[in-house]
């Protein structure tokens, strides 16, 4: 199949075609590994194939990955990494010493942790607010002017919801670029460029790869002529944070059945968030999903198709209930992560103790298993 340039073709479509990447030397349906590390030259020192003059730079299989992901997301380029947090890394890297940066409060802890000890390194000054409120975080914006504004949208493990188009008008406003989080949503159920922001990241170990086998990272940018993508550019491929012509095609092979895959988890989901927001032994659900939930209007705009595969539910008597309960779980894999095809379960408070997660609070990955059986699971183990 040719590549296309039809940007009505919708991403169920454009994935399990991935995006018409198909080996045009063999006629196979997939894309072909491209393992060298090195590319000739001819008589006169000009590479064979134009563009092709080392791995670090020049990885097809990463191209092949990086143009899917593009389409999907609506980008203007994609870069990927070995894995999110360097994906992370790589945005604040372009942050000058002395300056400020605006991070959401009580997103996925590994982020928070990492920003805090490199802005205590670079002498940059840090605020935190929780970026779900429009006005606190419109409010920090206009205050500390920061270079970088970076939010999580849905939350990990809180699903908080954040404004995008409003937060992007704020950063905008004092010159900031917006970066979101969108891992929990994926490119299927959230298009945060659209809606104004300048760089989208995504641990691609998540749902964008969906079957627990590869650890990637995506930046997705609205601009990419842009000094700030320059600069994460040239950073990844003098620095070396590479991903590697497996791990790529893997990548590509997950997002082919990437739309098919949030579908199900998202009605997964949104049928045991219901069935926990009646149970008992349950205190609290927190999926945006939910009438009932803070965010639920805002995510209804702003995401397409469902609310993803990621709920947290609060068990009635704290962490000894808790712990009880994911000790009797015998489909969900006590597991960190999420996204994947198999459906994983966190004590939360365990992972990140003394990060105000309620004891009590247990984190659920969705995967594609028959909903029945897993609500089933969820009752035998919480003893209703």
């Amino acid at each position: 199949m040719a590549a296309t340039p039809d940007k009505r073709l919708q991403p169920a479509t454009l994935a399990a075609q991935a995006a018409g990447a198909a080996d045009a030397h063999t006629g196979g349906v997939v894309p072909a590994v491209h393992m060298a590390t090195t590319f000739a030259r001819d008589d006169d020192y000009a590479p064979l194939v134009p563009g092709n003059v080392y791995l670090r730079s020049h990885n097809e299989n990463v191209r092949v990955a990086e143009r899917l992901l593009s389409r999907l997301e609506g980008a203007a380029d994609t870069l990927l990494f070995p894995s999110g947090m360097a994906a992370v890394a790589a945005v604040f890297r372009t942050v000058p010493n002395g300056a400020s940066i605006l991070v959401q409060s009580q997103i996925y802890w590994g982020t928070t942790a990492w920003i805090r000890a490199f802005c205590a390194r670079r002498q940059i000054t840090l605020h935190e607010v929780e970026a779900a409120d429009t006005d606190a975080f419109a409010a920090a914006c206009a205050a500390h002017r920061p270079a970088i504004a970076w939010v999580e949208t849905p939350s990990n493990p809180w699903l908080r919801i954040v404004d995008i188009a409003a937060a992007a008008e704020a950063a905008h406003a004092v010159g900031a670029q917006l970066v979101v989080d969108s891992t929990a949503a994926s490119p299927v159920l959230s298009q945060p460029l659209a809606l104004g922001a300048d760089i989208v990241m995504h641990s691609a170990t998540k749902g964008i790869n969906g079957h627990s086998d590869v650890l990637a990272g995506a930046l997705c940018v609205a601009d990419g002529e842009s000094e700030i993508w320059r600069m994460v550019r040239e950073d990844r491929d003098m620095a070396g944070a590479v991903l590697a012509p497996m791990e790529a095609w893997l990548l590509t092979r997950g997002m082919r059945t990437l739309p098919l895959r949030m579908r199900e988890m998202s009605r997964s989901a949104q049928a045991l968030a219901a069935y926990l927001s009646d149970h008992p032994r349950v205190e609290e659900v927190m999926y945006p999903g939910l009438p009932d939930h803070p965010g639920h209007a805002l995510a209804a705009r702003q995401m397409q198709g469902g609310f993803g595969g990621l709920l947290s539910f609060v068990v009635k008597g704290g962490a000894q209930a808790a712990l009880q309960a994911a000790g009797r779980l015998q489909l969900f894999h006590r597991a960190t992560s999420l996204g994947g095809v198999e459906s994983l379960v966190e004590h939360r408070h365990t992972i990140e103790p003394d990060t105000g997660i309620p004891e009590g609070l247990l984190r659920l990955s969705v995967g594609i298993e028959d909903v029945g059986d897993l609500r089933d699971d969820l009752a035998q183990a919480l003893g209703q």
